[in-house]
């Protein structure tokens, strides 16, 4: 049966009428969720982070920038990250396993932090800590024979930026620098005493050195050349 011209627009009346609850229904869903996102966006993504920066500049300005250590003026480097130091007058951090984005070995690339991840059973590994037990000690003449090795000299850390040594690293380590700058070793065992941070709240983790902060505080004492970048 044909539908006449007015009960055409009725019907579309009257199914438009049904559809208008289901459009305030989805309005009513879709508001709260603008202003929600709106909010969490300025709260978490402006204001949280102002602050937060606001009040690391104010109480830890130091941490809040990189812990950055400065000499006549002028940012030496992180206290964070390890340095690659090899003159004979420094003291010497942790081996390091990292590469640069191209594969090739760059000690202390801290845009490419990491490990070897090789096994204690792996002969690779194996060969390799041989080799930098060789080379320690080639380095370390002085040092009395039968001196334990300090693990840390010959073994790399899980991220390969490690900034500190342990306590008898550093004192492994004392003979040869001493001997290149001229010092005695208790002078110099003096100085390393003096830069030993101990545990955290007197019970977690060992005693260690911040091999930077130790070899600008040697150079403070005892001026070599200028320590303005790492060796």
């Amino acid at each position: 049966m044909d539908t006449t011209p007015e009960e055409t627009v009725t019907a579309a009346s009257r199914e438009q009428e049904e559809r208008e609850p289901a459009r305030r229904a989805i309005l009513r869903l879709i508001r709260p969720a603008i202003v929600m996102t709106l909010a969490l966006t300025i709260i978490t993504g402006l204001i949280y982070p102002g602050i937060i920066t606001g009040l690391g500049q104010l109480f830890f300005p130091s941490q809040a920038n990189g812990s950055i250590l400065y000499v006549n003026g002028k940012p030496v480097a992180s206290s964070l990250i390890g340095q690659y130091w090899t003159q004979a007058q420094y003291f010497h951090g942790r081996p390091s396993a990292t590469n640069n984005p191209q594969g090739t070995p760059a000690p202390y690339s801290a845009d490419n932090s990491g490990a070897s991840n090789l096994g204690p059973t792996n002969q690779t590994l194996i060969t390799t800590v041989q080799q930098r037990i060789d080379d320690l000690k080639k380095e370390n003449p002085d040092v009395p024979a039968g001196t334990p090795i300090p693990a840390d000299l010959v073994t790399s850390s899980g991220s390969g930026l490690d900034p500190d040594i342990s306590v008898a690293a550093a004192y492994y380590q004392i003979p040869r620098v001493a001997k290149a700058r001229g010092m005695t070793q208790e002078a110099v065992r003096n100085i390393v005493d003096a830069h030993v941070t101990g545990r955290f709240l007197g019970i977690f983790g060992e005693p260690r050195i911040n091999v930077l902060g130790l070899n600008l505080a040697l150079d403070g004492v005892h001026p070599q050349t200028s320590a303005e970048t790492p060796r």
